[in-house]
């Protein structure tokens, strides 16, 4: 075992304690305006709310940090989030659909996409065909007169 390895075990037992940590602090705040909410008397009055807003946005900061974390590790599910750009260059890079057209078609455009990388725009979209041709068109050399 390298010391590197070591190291590396000794950040994840760390990163997962600190963790843990502002998690049990999070729901404690999250109990606290709980508390607040269900035993006092009139709930409206500024102080409660203060107490009760100072409390969730302290849970709010303590819970971020893990959520991140879990959500950069890849064990943490966001719904109704599109596929990223990584997920389509996967999807591109195995054919898809027009890995299925057989090999003496003439559809010029899906024989260059399946030789070239999937053109993506800047959110990780695929760009239309017809943009897509005419930055085909743009990367052709262009003949002198002369």
């Amino acid at each position: 075992m390298t010391i590197s390895e070591v190291e590396g075990s000794g950040m994840k037992r760390e990163t997962a304690l600190l963790n843990i940590i502002c998690l049990v602090a999070a729901v404690g705040f999250v109990a606290l305006a709980l508390l607040n909410a269900i035993f006092s008397g009139d709930f409206l009055t500024t102080d409660n709310l203060f107490l009760t807003s100072v409390c969730l946005v302290l849970a709010l900061m303590f819970a971020v940090n893990p959520l991140l974390y879990l959500k950069e590790e890849g064990r943490l599910p966001i719904p109704f989030q599109r596929s990223t750009g990584k997920e389509t260059r996967q999807l591109a890079g195995k054919g898809g659909a027009a890995g299925a057209l057989p090999s003496g078609s003439s559809v010029g455009v899906v024989r260059s996409s399946l030789s070239s990388p999937p053109l993506l725009d800047a959110k990780g979209r695929p760009v239309p065909t017809d943009v897509k041709n005419m930055v085909e068109r743009f990367k052709q050399p262009q003949q002198k007169d002369g």
